[in-house]
């Protein structure tokens, strides 16, 4: 019998802490089931498939993320909102490593949820960038050059790579100020002239 007040929200939001606890690969309906005390045939009166899950997970998460790093960058801009807007993508990165793993891959274009949820933290990024005074060209190189280096940090720290004798938020900073200093100089000259960026940033 499913317990009383099940709701697809409530399946979702027990699915996204286990998914923190054991990584989105370890989500199953089975534990999933268990965490909520019920039988995994009643998950299907709320949800459509573990997939289906999975993916309510991934827009949730990219929505939220994205208010994070935007609370953050709000009213600075150049390398104040870089380093805020990073500050509180490894802090959230980090408390929901289960969800974080699913803000990672390129929005489904025929879920206008995802593809919203999916560009709104790259506008996020865009506004930081604005102050740059960048290219389109270069606003986009910037940002693949931010998100790439914050994924490796945050991935790296939570695979326990950092085992150097320096402190890794003093280590942070200082990658933090390169990329101000990066973006405050950005050279276009390498890319060729003419090309269009990806659609994907």
């Amino acid at each position: 019998m499913a317990r009383a007040g099940l709701t697809h929200d409530r399946v979702v939001e027990a699915a996204e802490v286990l998914a923190d606890e054991v990584g989105i690969a370890g989500l199953s309906f089975a534990a999933l089931a268990d965490r909520l005390g019920v039988k995994v045939p009643s998950l299907y009166k709320h949800v459509a498939s573990l997939d289906a899950v999975r993916q309510s997970i991934s827009v949730r998460a990219k929505n939220d993320m994205a208010d994070a790093i935007g609370a953050a960058a709000i009213g600075r801009s150049r390398g104040e909102a870089v380093r805020a807007l990073s500050l509180a993508y490894r802090a959230w990165a980090g408390a929901h490593p289960g969800r974080y793993e699913t803000t990672l891959r390129a929005a489904i274009p025929g879920d206008p949820a995802d593809v919203r949820a999916g560009s709104r933290a790259v506008e996020v990024i865009f506004s930081a960038l604005a102050g740059y005074d960048l290219s389109r060209e270069a606003t986009i190189d910037a940002t693949r050059m931010l998100r790439s280096t914050l994924h490796g940090f945050v991935a790296l720290e939570a695979a326990g790579g950092f085992m150097l004798p320096l402190d890794v938020d003093a280590s942070f900073e200082s990658i933090l100020g390169a990329l101000d200093r990066t973006f405050d100089g950005w050279d276009p000259a390498g890319r060729e002239p003419g090309r269009e960026p990806n659609a994907i940033v």
